[in-house]
């Protein structure tokens, strides 16, 4: 079970980390757990309270990242040479040292124990100093040595001669430049000369240009100064490496005092991150006992509004190890164990808790279960889920063991959901660890009054506002106060002694005193459902006009006989005096039908077919022919 999830440690943790500097603390604060030692405990909880109380004098220290100077540390132990990059990194880190040790030195008049880690930070201050004075924005600089100003005077002096030559050239030979200024080509110094011209000025072409009009020349009068200004070049790379080489072994030299540095200042890191954390919650430092006892005054639940959020008074271990809670939905009960549980985590980890005063005993297990828990992937309904856990939670505890548990026995059978609620609460007795749960169920309640060391909490109501106050009451059994929120809301009377009845009885029909006069619900009117209208089978008109029927065709009133019948397109195709024509049946009217015309077996390709036809179809019926039988209007 995730337990920093269902209390939201893990939102703790975060706001915890973003209050750190170095990559070290924070990956500490991630896999910080619970302290099991008494003496551990106590140390860390001093830690927190020491450095809020140096923030709060002295601002927020000086601290910074160091993983990269980590690094660089290990390239200089292997001998390799460091850049200017990498030596102000390390001159950083020193600066960083030296003015944390300042901070620490001020905190000394306060008499803070931490203060004096400032006696165990050493700025190496010969080593800043070297590395200030020599490397300057991501370069060595000109002054880092006689031998590199002298070189880097006389680099600038030779490539001005260098610039004076190419420009006197250009001033005798006017006529010939395309342009009125030198440029460099390939790190050359070179005039631009017209392709007409080329041969008349004497040097090396270096580069032409893209059309080819204008070459680009180094006069042999500049050419003589290039290979003194490389050889320039050479000794000025091999002073720089030299400088760099001499700054690289002083910080290898200084290696085990960084890494000290380094580790203090991670270990800092981490301890006022708790000190900032504490001002951030306006916590307060809880004092720590092993009696199983956890009282908490004017507890909050850290993630909430301190302006919106209301205190706590909780106590449990003095008179009673268990806690069972009761009250209306949304009156905090969930809050109010999840405030109990964090605030001891908290605390265990070394961190203030938001009270005004706490007196928390240590747990070896904290073990909760919160939550509908539902799984779709593993097929798990809210009562398997919550089954699961609770049985998961019953394996681990014992009796230096914290157990909170919400909505238990919920998510099934009422009547079933109440005996395993008491079987667990029986459990959790038995084990003799501290625990608190919720439920609604009037049994456990019951449960609670006559059974030893375990109590009764309330959330409290108000019941002219109809809303929780989020006050917690031990020694005393809540109730739903769902019948008096449903009167107060209007719920028709009949319909509340219909509850209480089904709930309670018919003798608490009477008891019951009704908030208002009786009413009735009021219905509504609403939408209605528009029903689609029935419409009636098509008529098969294959059989209303058959082959031989006389019709008389509209508009023109002219008498017909069918040739074909009615197809699904609802349309028959008629032999008019002069032409056959396709027409929709209801522009059709029976005249005479055919049988009143001709007789049962009267062949009608008389009427409908050529004598051509006729005749090739009758071969057709008595050989093979390559002749076709053409069908037209006529």
């Amino acid at each position: 079970m995730n337990i920093d999830k269902q209390i939201e440690l893990d939102k703790i943790k975060e706001l915890w980390k973003n209050l750190a500097v170095t990559d070290k603390a924070k990956e500490t604060i991630e896999s910080v757990t619970c302290y099991l030692s008494e003496s551990e405990l106590g140390k860390q909880l001093k830690d927190t309270t020491n450095s809020r109380k140096l923030i709060e004098k002295l601002g927020t220290p000086p601290l910074q990242n160091v993983a990269e100077a980590k690094e660089i540390l290990m390239i200089a132990e292997k001998g390799d040479c460091l850049t200017p990059y990498q030596l102000e990194r390390v001159e950083k880190v020193l600066v960083a040292v030296r003015r944390l040790k300042d901070y620490l030195g001020r905190g000394t008049m306060y008499n803070n124990p931490l203060a004096y880690y400032e006696e165990n930070l050493d700025a190496v201050e010969m080593l800043r100093e070297e590395i200030s004075s020599q490397i300057r924005n991501g370069a060595v600089d000109d002054y880092a040595s006689k031998e590199l100003k002298q070189i880097r005077g006389d680099l600038i002096r030779c490539e001005e001669q260098m610039k004076q030559k190419a420009e006197q050239v250009m001033r005798s030979n006017k006529e010939c430049m395309a342009d009125s200024y030198c440029t460099t080509r390939n790190g050359r110094i070179c005039v631009p000369v017209k392709k007409e011209y080329k041969f008349k000025i004497s040097g090396s072409v270096i580069d032409k240009s893209a059309t080819g009009n204008t070459f680009f020349i180094e006069p042999v009068s500049v050419a003589k100064y290039y290979e003194e200004l490389q050889l320039l070049r050479i000794s000025e790379e091999n002073e720089v490496y030299r400088i760099l080489y001499t700054l690289t072994a002083m910080v290898a030299d200084t290696v085990p005092v960084m890494n000290e540095n380094i580790r203090l200042i991670e270990k800092l890191d981490f301890i006022f991150s708790k000190g900032k954390l504490s001002l951030d919650m306006d916590a307060v430092e809880p004092s720590i006992n092993t009696e199983r006892r956890i009282v908490l005054t004017d507890a909050r639940h850290p993630l909430m509004d301190k302006n919106v959020n209301v205190p706590l008074q909780f106590e449990l271990g003095k008179q009673a190890r268990g806690v069972i809670i009761t009250g209306p939905n949304t009156g905090g009960k969930t809050v109010a164990i999840k405030t109990v549980m964090l605030s001891c985590i908290m605390a265990q980890c070394g961190l203030h808790v938001t009270c005004t005063a706490a007196d928390i005993c240590m747990n070896s297990r904290y073990l909760c279960d919160i939550g509908d828990g539902q799984d779709i992937a593993e097929n798990l309904s809210t009562f398997s889920a919550h089954i699961k856990n609770v049985l998961e939670v019953l394996r681990e505890v014992n009796r230096d063991s914290l157990v909170i548990m919400d909505e238990m026995g919920s998510g099934t059978d009422p009547a079933e959901g109440m005996g395993i609620a008491v079987a667990i609460l029986e459990e959790l007795r038995k084990s003799e660890c501290l625990f608190l749960v919720t439920t609604h169920y009037p049994e456990v309640k019951e449960y609670a009054e006559r059974t030893q060391d375990v109590v009764n909490a309330r959330m409290t109501f108000d019941k002219e506002t109809l809303r929780p106050t989020y006050q917690m009451v031990i020694g005393e059994a809540g109730e739903s106060c769902a019948f008096y929120i449903a009167d107060r809301l209007g719920m028709p009377n009949e319909m509340l002694k219909t509850a209480i009845r089904a709930a309670y009885g018919e003798e608490a029909v009477g008891d019951y005193r009704f908030q208002k006069e009786d009413t009735t619900i009021t219905k509504q009117s609403t939408h209605k459902i528009s029903k689609a209208k029935k419409t009636s089978p098509k008529k098969d008109l294959s059989t209303k006009y058959r082959r031989g029927d006389s019709v008389m065709v509209y508009p023109d009133k002219k008498i017909g006989i069918v040739c074909e019948p009615v197809n699904e397109k609802g349309v028959l195709r008629v032999q008019l005096p002069d032409k056959k024509i396709w027409i929709n049946h209801k522009r059709v009217k029976l005249h005479v039908a055919a049988e009143k015309l001709y007789p049962a077996d009267y062949d009608f390709s008389i009427i409908f077919e050529t004598v051509a036809n006729r005749k090739l179809k009758h071969e057709m019926e008595r050989k093979y022919t390559e002749d076709t039988i053409c069908y037209d209007d006529k």
